[in-house]
């Protein structure tokens, strides 16, 4: 794959799996606290913090791009060096999952709360629709595109969705990607949704910084959420952090070792981490 466009590099502390000590080479966005979590820079933004900077770049027609961090991604950073420096170069990393907002407490990010995908996806279309923001989507399949946009147009009669395009399945090639690109870029859309599924999104949309003059926003199953053509888990498996519980028994051939094998690792690294910046008075920053 090609490597994303902003490098970093970072002190290594010497112990496998956590990095203490190392100075951040991207912040989150100014006056928002950034916390280290297993290896990945976790942003304690609100939900109207994300849509208030979100909107601004995207006015601007800046190129930033976005990550939403839940388990399944922070651990495929975690075993990705490649993917962990897409994440941790990101604009803004959003903590989807009650394990990050948990995880932002226990470091002293008081009164953290939750910056859904399928609630951050709705608010900025909202946004968008007011503040006359073009967006485009990137994703799903081509029946799920046709009832994305269908809501769309009931939901937000005036949003402006200037781009819509379902990929195949197989990877594309430099050329084609390099098409597309600039497609997205001319048709005006300055707020993208990606929805490939992780960590696909996050490297596709790194691939596109400095092509597309806009803010790439991988939301993955937030996309299918609002189309109709998946569930979201009932409010109480979202309050006590068991959505992939619920995502888990309506899909369990695809997700059964997503969350049983990535859920117990990131436990035991978080509280690996805690353990270390006690021992060694830090801050766990990014791991090498």
């Amino acid at each position: 794959m090609e490597e994303p466009l902003r490098a970093h590099s970072s002190p290594q502390l010497g112990v496998p799996g956590v990095t203490a000590g190392a100075s951040p080479t991207r912040t989150g966005p100014a006056g928002v606290p950034s916390r280290w979590i297993v290896g990945i820079r976790i942003d304690g933004v609100t939900m109207q913090q994300a849509v208030d900077q979100i909107a601004r770049w995207a006015q601007e027609g800046q190129t930033r791009y976005i990550s939403v961090a839940t388990i399944h991604l922070t651990m495929e950073a975690h075993d990705d060096p490649a993917v962990r420096d897409i994440v941790n170069s990101s604009d803004m990393v959003i903590p989807d999952g009650m394990p990050m907002v948990w995880a932002l407490r226990c470091l002293g990010v008081r009164g953290q709360q939750r910056v859904c995908g399928a609630d951050l996806t709705p608010a900025l279309c909202d946004r968008a629709e007011t503040d006359g923001i073009a967006v485009g989507v990137y994703g799903l399949t081509q029946d799920a595109m046709a009832k994305l946009l269908e809501v769309c147009r009931r939901r937000w009669p005036r949003l402006n969705v200037a781009y819509a395009f379902s990929p195949p399945f197989h990877e594309l090639g430099a050329i084609d990607e390099r098409r597309i690109a600039a497609d997205m870029a001319n048709s005006g859309a300055r707020l993208i949704f990606v929805g490939l599924g992780g960590p696909k999104q996050e490297r596709w949309t790194a691939r596109q910084v400095g092509l597309v003059p806009g803010v790439l926003l991988p939301v993955g199953a937030a996309l299918d959420v609002l189309a109709g053509t998946k569930s979201r888990p009932p409010r109480w498996a979202q309050r006590h952090g068991l959505e992939w519980l619920h995502r888990l028994a309506t899909e369990p051939r695809r997700l059964w070792f997503r969350y049983l094998y990535h859920n117990p690792r990131w436990l035991g690294l978080f509280v690996r981490q805690i353990w270390l910046e006690g021992r060694h008075g830090g801050t766990a920053g990014p791991q090498l």
